[in-house]
């Protein structure tokens, strides 16, 4: 069986599970967070070491502001609300994208970063106004001025998830067939599950079926 050591996730279809059942979508929103709280559980059960979720893309900034504004408050609530259970479960919060977000945001999460910097159970990594392409070109861009020679291992230092293993899962809900932006550059290798149902209709059952498909997997990484 295939060990399974980080999982990402393309959190797809709130906001049209909210517009469809409460004609709203910030109630497909939050509707969205009780399913990140029911995985996070499920990771642990799993002892999975890493999980990525990606949260607020680089493109999502075109949205309504209503709705940024509505995202951002959630986000302010669940890291007042939950970090220091978060931390009583071991668990590591990193936020990967770039951290320009209101006074009060940028505060909690750095202070959710460094409260949990040492734990070791379970790293979340939050990507939070996060672009794979821009990552790149910034990654190249650093690594051109550092001189160094331009080699695959030097270049992923210079990535934001330069102490991170690349994930071995990707599962994205929504019945939606792309990577959005997501870890271009670490997905190479990640085996791919796209799920129907909306991420607020995601739940444990379906997680772990993939994951029992995933460990089932004949992974060759370019063998035979």
């Amino acid at each position: 069986m295939n060990p399974l050591n980080h999982v990402a996730i393309i959190m797809d279809g709130n906001g049209r599970w909210g517009l469809r059942y409460r004609n709203s979508r910030n109630a497909g929103h939050k509707a969205g967070l009780n399913t990140v709280e029911k995985i996070i559980k499920e990771t642990l059960k799993n002892k999975i070491s890493y999980l990525s979720l990606y949260a607020f893309s680089t493109e999502n900034w075109k949205r309504p502001k209503k709705e940024i504004d509505y995202l951002f408050s959630l986000l302010e609530t669940f890291l007042i609300d939950r970090i220091e259970e978060l931390h009583k479960q071991n668990i590591k919060l990193k936020i990967i994208g770039i951290k320009k977000f209101s006074p009060k945001l940028n505060q909690l999460l750095s202070k959710s970063e460094k409260k949990t910097f040492k734990n070791s159970k379970l790293q979340i990594n939050l990507a939070l106004n996060y672009g794979s392409k821009f990552e790149l070109i910034n990654a190249f861009k650093s690594l051109k001025k550092s001189r160094n020679k331009i080699t695959e291992k030097n270049f992923v230092k210079y990535l934001q998830t330069k102490d991170i293993p690349d994930p071995d899962l990707l599962i994205r809900t929504g019945n939606t067939k792309r990577l959005s932006n997501f870890l271009l550059w670490q997905l190479a290798y990640s085996e791919i599950f796209f799920e129907k149902k909306l991420w607020p209709e995601f739940n444990e059952k379906d997680y772990n079926k993939i994951i029992k498909e995933f460990k089932n997997i004949k992974r060759n990484f370019g063998n035979v």
